[in-house]
């Protein structure tokens, strides 16, 4: 069991003497992927955002643009304004338009507005205030204008904040562009204790799809030949248990509890930075996810938040693939080669924590535990577990093998 020490201490180390402390905790890292991250600072405390106007002041930016919402903007842009005025930093504001049903989305509208307003300011530095979709917008912007970005979150609700993946809706379907990094962040305590309730619990959900995610990646190196990093998946299941040892903590939303989410949230994205792709953290659990989401768009319903459906997609994974060890490789008509290392990936197995403790869990920060919860219909979902390993045809899943296999599994 971990108490998430040393992921606290390694971003303390990243935070105060910069990325060189950090790499010592890193010492497998080739100075190749070193030399790729381009996130240099690292701030959780409370009070942090006052840091923000002296760091971009300390690194000569003079202009920049801050990228919020209606309710980010309240919750810290309109205190970002203040303090770049005060430091004589030339600022201007866009808020992201919602779409036709209320909702913030990163699609090409959103993507647009912030290109335009970026154009128009010669902002020389993007600065996203907000959540997931906020930051997705500012990355994908800032690469376009070849300008870069730091991170403000507002919420800790994603570990998307370090990611250089952009994950973008063309014409409605999702697809996911590699962009930037921050090259900052700033996680201020007194904004995102502030949180509304669903936002943490949608960030302990995506924390909690690392058990079926971290069983995937294993899935995938002993059945397709995937790469893997001994570090990455270090780092992302210490993140992932020191956010389950602390579900009460941050089910209260006290100072600790959203300091762990936090900085477990951070890890996970800073995993896989380190190893260049999203395997520590998405697998079939995150492609259910996206699969209802889709669903949502085609059918013109608002948005569920994307980690409340990563929390209630990894429970009902996990029923799935713990029906599934109970059989035989032969039943299921598996591969040869899933057959061969039935015995290793059903030990696996054995390490995803049952559906109803995973719901318990999930009770306890306020998330939904099932996709019923949420509202999803039982025929969408049924048919969701059929066919959303087909999101991401480059993962080899325990989902995406049943499916292919032709197994029929009642859950």
């Amino acid at each position: 069991m971990t108490d998430g020490n040393s992921i606290r201490k390694m971003l303390q180390q990243w935070t105060t003497q910069g990325e060189g402390a950090a790499s010592q905790w890193m010492k497998s890292v080739d100075d190749k992927t070193r030399q790729a991250l381009s996130l240099a600072h690292i701030r959780i405390d409370k009070g942090v955002l006052s840091e923000v106007a002296p760091y971009l002041t300390d690194h000569s930016c003079h202009s920049t643009i801050i990228v919020a919402d209606s309710r980010t903007y309240e919750a810290a842009g309109l205190r970002l304004e203040k303090e770049l005025k005060a430091a004589g930093i030339r600022n201007a504001t866009v808020l992201i338009n919602p779409n036709s049903l209320g909702d913030v989305v990163a699609d090409e509208a959103s993507i647009v507005q912030l290109l335009l307003a970026i154009q128009e300011s010669g902002a020389e530095l993007v600065i996203a205030a907000g959540s997931g979709t906020l930051h997705d917008i500012s990355r994908y912007a800032a690469y376009t204008a070849g300008i870069p970005f730091l991170s403000v979150p507002t919420a800790p609700s994603v570990d998307g904040f370090t990611s250089k993946g952009a994950p973008i809706l063309i014409r409605g379907e999702k697809i996911t562009i590699q962009a930037i990094g921050p090259e900052a962040i700033f996680a201020d305590l007194d904004v995102l204790m502030k949180a509304p309730s669903a936002l943490v619990a949608a960030g302990f959900g995506d924390m909690l799809g690392k058990f079926t995610s971290l069983f995937d990646w294993r899935f995938g190196v002993l059945t397709a030949d995937e790469p893997f990093s001994k570090l990455a998946e270090d780092m992302t299941f210490e993140a992932l248990m020191s956010c389950v040892n602390a579900a009460e903590e941050i089910g209260r939303r006290s100072e600790e509890g959203i300091r762990i989410l936090t900085e477990a949230l951070i890890a996970s994205g800073i995993a896989m930075l380190l190893f260049g792709s999203s395997h520590p953290a998405s697998g079939g659990e995150h492609h259910l996810s996206h699969y209802w989401e889709m669903d949502d768009i085609r059918c013109g319903r608002r948005q569920h938040l994307h980690g409340a459906k990563v929390g209630a997609a990894c429970a009902l994974i996990s029923k799935l693939y713990h029906l599934a060890g109970e059989q035989s490789p032969e039943q299921l008509r598996l591969s040869d080669t899933i057959c061969a290392q039935w015995d290793s990936i059903r030990q696996a197995i054995q390490s995803i924590p049952r559906t109803e403790q995973l719901q318990e869990w999930l009770q306890v920060v306020g998330g939904a535990g099932t996709p019923d919860e949420l509202g999803f219909e039982a025929e969408m979902v049924e048919r969701s577990l059929k066919e959303a390993h087909l999101i991401r045809m480059s993962r080899h899943t325990l989902l995406r093998a049943l499916n292919e296999a032709g197994a029929t599994i009642d859950i």
